[in-house]
């Protein structure tokens, strides 16, 4: 009883089509040798200036022949070996680099995130599948860490709500608290700081997966901005920080003015939670280099460090924890506007020249009719 088909690996399949190609030039040689040689040879003898003997052109060819066949045998018994070791040396290349490959990729399916596979200089398209596969090793890697990440943030941001909820519902049930209306709005309050989190997290992870529905309508920078600033006068008059608004040049946009009133909405909030009272925040529109509208959000505040600016629009990152926990904050709300931007088809930068200096954030969007330039003087 036969055992199982076990199919050929690409490099023995690539040794056993190397060695069919040596064989069959190798008798392709030895024919052709064979039928052209000899009686080319017999032509040439005859027009010799020589009259031999039919004995002796026998013998001739027959030497010829001999010599011939022994030559070419030599010859190519030795290309065949050297054919064939030269065939075996380079399937063995390929069959290290994708064995590599194997073992990396059953790694990976494992849960090792961190496995990487060096070149093998088996050929440029092989050290490019492993450049490709060390790419999508260090995205999933990047991937994971995100997930870790985001997992213990969000259990850390719902433990002291529900901390805070669990606490007083013991307290009613002992008795030791009574229902009042300072136990009410603590209570009212931790739910409330639940939903937020709650809608921030699904707002964020639909824009990342592209699935928000935009109402997109044509709308001028100067009307979502004058709209922004108005929402946000109480509180920036209550905290004492000075917000001023400047349309230097003014466009049209086409976008969902509900998406991106909570874009800007925002990039005020983050800007007042990092400016100290007797600070300015500035709202500007012009129009970038690029032609595309441009909103910028500069403040005076605590700035943001090297370090910091590669981290600010991720998901529960904050420049200054304790603080922002106290004002209320997610953690999210600037990872929300860049993906909202994003799902506009704009950019959101960020900027600054370190910490005590403020910050710039830097709003892009496609313009759909622009405004024509104010004239110059003179001109």
């Amino acid at each position: 009883m036969t055992g199982p088909y076990r199919p050929r690996g690409m490099a023995s399949r690539f040794f056993l089509a190397q060695l069919l190609v040596v064989v069959a030039s190798i008798l392709a040689a030895v024919v052709i040798a064979s039928l052209i040689g000899p009686p080319l040879f017999h032509e040439h003898l005859l027009r010799a200036d020589v009259a031999p003997e039919a004995s002796q052109v026998l013998h001739v060819e027959r030497a010829y022949r001999d010599a011939n066949l022994w030559t070419l045998g030599v010859a190519l018994a030795t290309a065949l070996v050297l054919a064939t070791a030269v065939a075996w040396f380079f399937a063995r290349r390929i069959h290290a680099s994708l064995h590599s490959l194997t073992g990396a990729a059953a790694s990976m399916a494992s849960g090792h995130y961190g496995t990487r596979v060096p070149a093998t200089g088996a050929g440029i398209e092989v050290d490019a599948v492993a450049e490709a596969f060390n790419t999508m090793a260090e995205r999933l890697d990047g991937t994971e860490q995100t997930r870790r990440r985001l997992l213990a943030d969000l259990a850390h941001e719902m433990r002291t709500p529900v901390s805070v909820l669990t606490i007083y519902l013991d307290a009613l049930h002992d008795g030791v608290t009574a229902w009042d209306q300072a136990t009410a709005a603590v209570m009212t309050d931790q739910l409330a700081r639940l939903t937020r989190l709650v809608e921030d997290m699904h707002d964020v992870s639909r824009a990342e997966e592209g699935r928000l529905d935009l109402d997109c309508t044509d709308e001028t920078l100067d009307q979502l901005l004058q709209a922004t600033t108005e929402t946000h006068h109480e509180a920036f008059a209550a905290q004492g920080v000075q917000l001023i608004l400047q349309v230097r040049q003014d466009s049209t946009v086409r976008v969902d003015r509900q998406r991106i009133g909570q874009i800007l909405d925002n990039l005020l909030t983050n800007a007042l939670r990092h400016t100290p009272t007797g600070g300015t925040v500035t709202l500007s529109a012009d129009r970038a280099p690029t032609g595309q509208a441009r909103v910028t959000v500069t403040d005076t505040g605590e700035g943001i460090t090297a370090e910091q600016l590669g981290q600010v629009f991720e998901r529960f990152y904050r420049g200054d924890s304790a603080r922002d926990r106290d004002h209320g904050g997610s953690g999210v709300g600037l990872a929300i506007a860049r993906s909202l931007t994003e799902a506009h088809g704009g950019t959101l930068t960020a900027a600054s020249i370190g910490g005590g200096h403020g910050a710039t954030f830097t709003l892009c969007l496609p313009a759909n009719h622009l405004e024509p330039p104010p004239a110059v003087n003179g001109a």
